[in-house]
C-alpha cells in the first residue's frame, strides 16, 4: 500500500476532522463530527499544533498525528507533546502509525526539541508496543494527575 506523510493545511481540515472524530470515539467519547472538525480547524488556522497526515493513492487521509509545542522547565528547552495518533482501522498494520511517529521525530529534531512526550491508555497495548519499538520509555518515576475545570 502506497501512502505519503504530509503536513496538514487548511484544505485538509474536513478529512482530519473525520479522523479526529474517529480517534475520539476510540477513546470512548461520543461522536461529534462538527465539534471535532471545528477543533481541528482552530488548531490549523491559529497555528496552535502541527498535524501530519498519511494520504493514500486516492488522496484520502488515512491517519494523523497531532503535536503541540511547549517547554520543559527541567529540560531547559522545547518539548513536543504528541497528543493524538490515529490510523483508520482498515489501514492498520501497514506501518502508517510508525511512519507518522518517525515524521514527528524528524520535526522535533528540526525545531531542536529536547524530547517528545506522550500518554496512552493503559489498555492500548498496540500503541504501547509501537512506542516501545521506537525507543520510548515508560515513565515509572512520575504520576500524572488531572484536574477537571467545571
Amino acid at each position: 500500500m502506497e501512502f505519503k506523510i504530509i503536513e496538514a493545511e487548511p484544505k485538509h481540515i474536513e478529512q482530519v476532522g473525520e479522523l479526529f472524530d474517529l480517534y475520539r470515539q476510540f477513546y470512548k467519547y461520543e461522536s461529534n463530527l462538527i465539534e471535532s472538525t471545528n477543533y481541528i480547524k482552530d488548531r490549523i488556522k491559529n497555528n496552535e499544533s502541527i498535524i501530519f497526515i498519511a494520504i493514500n493513492d486516492a488522496n484520502k487521509a488515512i491517519g494523523f498525528v497531532q503535536l503541540y509545542e511547549t517547554f520543559g522547565s527541567l529540560d531547559l528547552g522545547k518539548i513536543i507533546i504528541l497528543y493524538d495518533l490515529y490510523v483508520k482501522k482498515d489501514h492498520r498494520k501497514n506501518n502508517i502509525g510508525r511512519k507518522l511517529m518517525i515524521r514527528s521525530h524528524e520535526y522535533a529534531k528540526k525545531i531542536n526539541a529536547k524530547r517528545i512526550q506522550l500518554s496512552t491508555a493503559t489498555d492500548n497495548f498496540i500503541g504501547q508496543s509501537l512506542y516501545e519499538s521506537l525507543g520510548y520509555v515508560k515513565d515509572i518515576d512520575f504520576y500524572t494527575y488531572d484536574f477537571e475545570i467545571k
